[in-house]
């Protein structure tokens, strides 16, 4: 990735990115990481002395460099729906180098760039409330990057009895709703979704109940983001962190992502 302008933004770091003998580095390098730097959990042949060669004798950057992952096929070995800061400390263990937080771009965080953005009647959605979906910790992604109110689709979904018919067959999302009910008063009244319209929702990782989260998903959309069943204006937006039809993981025949996920649910939308 050639130009002054990737080093740039590596820079407002203040750990002397990219800077030799007080020169900025004219490029920098974009490192995929499952296939190419670690192979499941270990380090592919010698990843970590090629990284560590980056890094002057002070620790301060010779040449500043990044990891591209779009989470699903990095997903089995570290987990995916997990913030950058997590992620860097993970690759920092299994590397052997300080890995910082913005040296990690994964498939939702572009969402960061949404935080300021105006919605169509005027609001912020840093501070509107909205539903993230996905494996991980969605929820908790969203909140770093700077939303103020954010509910997992999880705990949008706790809010409504028999949302999912479901639900009692499976023995994850039992296990899930005695958890929430034993810790109710951390729950409820967290956001009043009764009364707070949904503002935008978020599939930042491969959802784990397909059903429940495109049932849910339509009721969002369908309603205009407020109560299932009542249209109360114009449908939120919905935001995918991936398209990808299949991925490997480690399995060895290719697995289906996020992008079956999204052509599942368009299609059931636009058929009810």
């Amino acid at each position: 990735m050639g130009g002054g302008g990737f080093a740039e933004m590596l820079g407002k770091e203040g750990r002397g990115w990219g800077c030799v003998g007080g020169k900025r580095s004219s490029f920098g390098i974009a490192f995929d990481i499952d296939g190419v730097i670690l192979r499941g959990r270990v380090p592919i042949g010698g990843s970590p002395q090629a990284l560590r060669r980056l890094y002057g004798d002070s620790g301060n950057l010779k040449i500043p460099f990044l990891f591209l992952t779009n989470g699903e096929k990095f997903a089995h070995i570290i987990g995916g729906g997990i913030p950058e800061s997590r992620r860097a400390s993970e690759l920092s263990e299994l590397l052997g180098v300080k890995i910082l937080p913005s040296q990690v771009v994964q498939g939702h965080t572009p969402f960061k760039s949404l935080l300021k953005r105006y919605g169509y009647v005027g609001f912020k959605f840093e501070n509107e409330l909205i539903v993230a979906t996905g494996k991980g910790e969605p929820a908790l992604v969203m909140s770093e990057y700077g939303f103020k109110k954010v509910l997992s689709l999880d705990e949008y979904a706790a809010y409504f009895d028999n949302i999912d018919p479901v639900s009692q067959y499976k023995t994850w999302t039992t296990k899930q709703a005695f958890n929430r009910h034993s810790n109710s008063k951390d729950l409820f009244p967290r956001y009043n979704v009764f009364s707070d319209r949904v503002k935008a929702a978020f599939v930042v990782s491969d959802p784990v109940d397909w059903g429940r989260d495109i049932q849910v998903l339509c009721d969002i959309l369908r309603s205009g983001g407020g109560l299932p069943m009542q249209n109360n204006g114009q449908q939120p937006p919905l935001y995918f962190a991936a398209d990808d039809l299949e991925y490997q993981a480690a399995f060895p025949a290719e697995r289906l992502g996020m992008g079956a996920f999204r052509i599942a649910l368009e299609n059931i939308f636009n058929r009810v």
